[in-house]
């Protein structure tokens, strides 16, 4: 499964990127659509705007900079690595630079943003619209065949010349659309909405009775709605190839892996909230749901904000069992084999810590459905008492552990804090689990021994280069 970030600084260093991605030097004005967010930034007024670039689009911010300040008036602002994920949208630098809208360029999660408007520029890559409609037909030959088209965002320009290739043959193919930010009202039914996706199903079983034909190449996008539908099967056509496939991707053991996951967070007792965005709308009010939830669990948790996750930052954090990451949809499924601990999505915690969740087959990677009000939120069963909760054991360690809810602390108590004593001096102490862990670890980081170590004077130092200092060879008095 790809990863969602990339694991180490070297992986960053040694990824090629090479002109494939950028645009031809004299299709700017439609690659990047200039016109349209020429009219963007003049129709709001906006005096101050951020351009968010990718690594692979990078080149030519200067020149999309420059002529977009020649055509608008208003100053722009080049946004190069950002925070988190390239896909989301970074307000957090965004605001930093006292930007009033954003222009977000390339590849998106689409996830609506919290403050500041954005007009996404997805770049128009190129798609032979010819080879792609005859690899749908080899792939699907049956005219009544129900399908799903669904297709990279870069390549959401070429899909109403497909859509009218295939139509006339094709009664039953249904074409999706891409939707900036969330559409108003409640979703009818029939209509599906996810991943800045919508489109309307049919067929009496709904999604399920559909196949799934993807437009672009295989990535975090396309693994995220093959977990998600995992019901349906699906094919692929990638523009760089310019061939089709029926995807093989095993969904089952990806889902096993995902289960697996799920039994750790039941064992751990504590948990990382790793933040991997600052930009999705209701990534706060996920945050104090998950909280919630690991009290209630009887978990300790600590929520961490690292920028881009990998294997060295979070080894530093040795007390925690498991991490959480809060990211965008199709940044949360993070690959863990290479870390420390197991790092598992906000529904995988949901259904490892809410009694009242059970696993219906229907994978959730968009955090906001779990929040009150939600489509697929599940509220909390009340409190059991010690007594009468029914014992469970772990499928991992074959030990016992406790399974059921706890009533809320006492509100006067930190919660940090488990137990004030006072010794003989009648002074208020705390004991922290977090301190007694830091406590009991052989190593704990630099200390300055105060008392301990020999106080010297400054004394002169070796001089030269480091294959020849002066004083090599002579025995120092």
């Amino acid at each position: 499964m790809a990863t969602a970030f990339s694991s180490d600084g070297e992986a960053a260093l040694r990824q090629e990127l090479g002109p494939a991605a950028a645009a031809p030097r004299g299709e700017l004005d439609g690659f990047y659509e200039m016109g349209r967010a020429a009219a963007f930034v003049r129709g709001g007024g906006f005096r101050k705007v951020a351009l968010q670039f990718p690594d692979a689009l990078l080149a030519d911010a200067a020149t999309v900079a420059a002529r977009m300040e020649a055509a608008t008036g208003a100053e722009m602002y080049i946004l190069g690595d950002t925070t988190y994920g390239s896909c989301c949208v970074d307000e957090v630098a965004a605001e930093h630079a006292g930007a009033e809208a954003v222009l977000h360029y390339g590849p998106a999660c689409l996830s609506p943003c919290r403050k500041l408007p954005v007009l996404h520029i997805f770049g128009q890559q190129p798609l032979d619209v010819g080879c792609c409609a005859e690899a749908f037909r080899e792939l699907y030959p049956d005219r009544q065949s129900r399908v799903v088209v669904l297709n990279d965002v870069v390549y959401a320009h070429a899909m109403g010349e497909l859509e009218q290739q295939l139509c006339p043959e094709y009664l039953n193919i249904v074409f999706s659309r891409v939707v900036c930010g969330d559409p108003p009202g409640p979703t009818p039914p029939g209509e599906v909405r996810q991943f800045g996706r919508q489109f309307r199903v049919e067929a009496p079983g709904g999604l399920q009775d559909y196949a799934m034909f993807y437009v672009g190449a295989e990535g975090l996008a396309l693994t995220s709605f093959m977990l998600t539908w995992n019901r349906c099967p699906f094919s692929s056509f990638d523009p760089a190839t310019g061939r089709g496939r029926r995807e093989t991707f095993n969904v089952n053991r990806a889902l096993m892996r995902r289960l697996y996951l799920v039994e750790r967070a039941r064992d751990a007792r504590v948990v990382g909230i790793l933040v991997g965005t600052l930009g999705v709308a209701g990534y706060l009010a996920v945050l104090q749901h998950l909280r919630e939830l690991l009290r209630r669990a009887g978990k300790r948790s600590y929520t961490l904000a690292v920028g881009k996750p990998n294997p060295a930052k979070l080894a530093n954090f040795l007390e925690v069992d498991i991490f959480v990451l809060v990211a965008c949809a199709q940044n949360s499924l993070l690959d863990s084999s290479d870390f420390y601990r197991p790092v598992v999505t906000p529904y995988e915690l949901e259904l490892a810590c809410n009694p009242a969740r059970e696993w219906t087959g229907n994978y959730l990677t968009d955090f906001r459905d779990l929040l009150p009000g939600a489509c697929a939120h599940v509220e909390l069963p009340p409190a059991v008492p010690a007594a009468e909760a029914v014992p469970d054991i772990s499928l991992i360690t074959g030990e016992m552990r406790a399974a059921h809810l706890c009533d809320p602390p006492a509100p006067q108590l930190p919660p940090s804090t488990v137990l004030a004593c006072r010794d003989q001096t009648r002074a208020l102490a705390e004991i922290s689990p977090a301190a007694s862990f830091l406590e009991s670890r052989s190593w704990r980081g630099l200390e300055q021994q105060l008392g301990q170590t020999p106080v010297s004077k400054a004394v002169q130092g070796r001089r030269g280069i480091a294959i020849a200092y002066e004083d090599e060879g002579r025995e120092q008095s």
